[in-house]
């Protein structure tokens, strides 16, 4: 960076030092809400760990810096999409700007730290911001969103709220078997390819349960093909990791291809403390495989066979829009975005905030937003 630029960096540095930070782990984290000479806002996060300070634009596109000791500062190596797209940019046009604007911004804070910071959580955009919409709401006001309760069907959609709420799925006959066979597994999987399959979908019926798996399933088996699939003793060997053809490394349990997280699993596992006894259960996290898992676990449920599927409650609350939308900031990819939400708030499905068109208004007083940030001067006796 440019002799000047780099001075700018280590007197910011220096008086943020003036501030109180958030420590996490071996972390010491500055976050600043400021506007620059445009009235544009922008988020800059200044870490420092150990002997080095970061400084990153969150909700921009300048190169994230190192600040190293002995005055040097240079960009970050770019990681993810933003990154690289970051780092098209030249560090200097980038930074030269947001410094002066930033360092203007702590002298303000220092004089009315609440003023300053009030005035951050009013005129922060919207569209940048992380929250929670109640998912009735978004489904009432917002035509042409993929629905999991249509996709399925009114009957089928009743018939499984009916089992979660029968309790079903809580009790332990209901989703475990004393023993089983690969075999057996075989029939749970049959059962399952033709309840969900899809209209695209070609599923030969007379083909038997072992013949789907090696048709449809992942593939990587770990041994699963290759033992006696009459022996329930052969079966829990393997599942115990003492069978001989078992193998690491695999995905016996995915039933139904996908990426990493919008794949089926049809998962047996040992009940947590026993041995005794084989736990069931149907694993589909994404969204768009929801309605087929459903149908799935109905069909072999129908026949009289024990099936638990992942996260019951939460299901019913998806199908009768009970759940809760994650709202994610303009910046961040939707992809895997739920997963940054705590799981007791409810967030199975998220969207940015445009996403809610010309909606928004209507819907923006029932979003309950995380808090900012707040940038507080350390008290004058430290």
């Amino acid at each position: 960076m440019k002799p000047q630029n780099r001075e700018s960096v280590y007197r910011l540095l220096e008086e943020l030092d003036g501030f109180g930070y958030d420590a996490v782990g071996l972390d010491r984290i500055w976050d600043v809400l400021f506007t620059d000479a445009n009235e544009g806002w922008h988020w800059v996060r200044v870490t420092h760990y150990m002997e080095i300070y970061f400084l990153f634009h969150v909700d921009g596109d300048a190169p994230g810096l190192e600040a190293r000791p002995g005055g040097e500062v240079a960009p970050m190596d770019p990681f993810g999409a933003l990154g690289r797209v970051a780092a098209r940019r030249d560090p200097d046009d980038a930074w030269e700007p947001l410094l002066e604007s930033m360092r203007n911004h702590l002298r303000k804070v220092k004089r009315d730290w609440i003023k300053a910071n009030r005035e951050a959580v009013a005129g922060y955009p919207l569209d940048r911001r992380r929250g929670i919409l109640p998912h009735a709401l978004v489904r009432e006001s917002v035509p042409g969103l993929y629905r999991i309760d249509t996709d399925l069907g009114t009957e089928a959609c009743a018939a499984f709220v009916a089992l979660v709420e029968s309790g079903y799925f809580r009790r332990e006959e209901s989703v475990t078997v004393p023993a089983l066979s690969a075999g057996e597994y075989f029939r749970y999987c049959k059962l399952a390819y033709i309840a969900g399959k899809s209209p695209d979908e070609e599923v030969d019926e007379s083909m038997s349960g072992r013949e789907m798996y090696r048709r449809f399933a992942d593939g990587r088996h770990e041994g699963l093909l290759d033992i006696d699939e009459d022996s329930t003793d052969e079966f829990g060997d393997w599942i115990d990791g003492k069978h001989p053809k078992r193998s690491v490394g695999g995905h016996p349990w995915e039933i139904k291809r996908g990426g990493n997280t919008t794949h089926i699993d049809l998962a047996v596992y040992r009940p947590p403390g026993r041995n005794d006894a084989f736990r069931i259960e149907l694993i589909a996290p994404a969204t768009g495989r929801l309605a087929e898992a459903v149908r799935m676990a109905l069909a072999i449920h129908a026949a009289g066979l024990p099936i638990g599927i992942a996260d019951p409650e939460g299901v019913r609350k998806r199908l009768l829009a009970q759940d809760t939308i994650g709202i994610v900031p303009r910046q961040e990819t939707l992809h895997r975005a739920a997963q940054g939400f705590d799981r007791s708030r409810g967030v199975y499905d998220v969207m940015h905030y445009s996403d809610l068109g010309r909606y928004r208004r209507r819907l923006t007083p029932f979003i309950a937003w995380d808090p900012l940030p707040l940038l507080v001067p350390k008290p004058s006796h430290t």
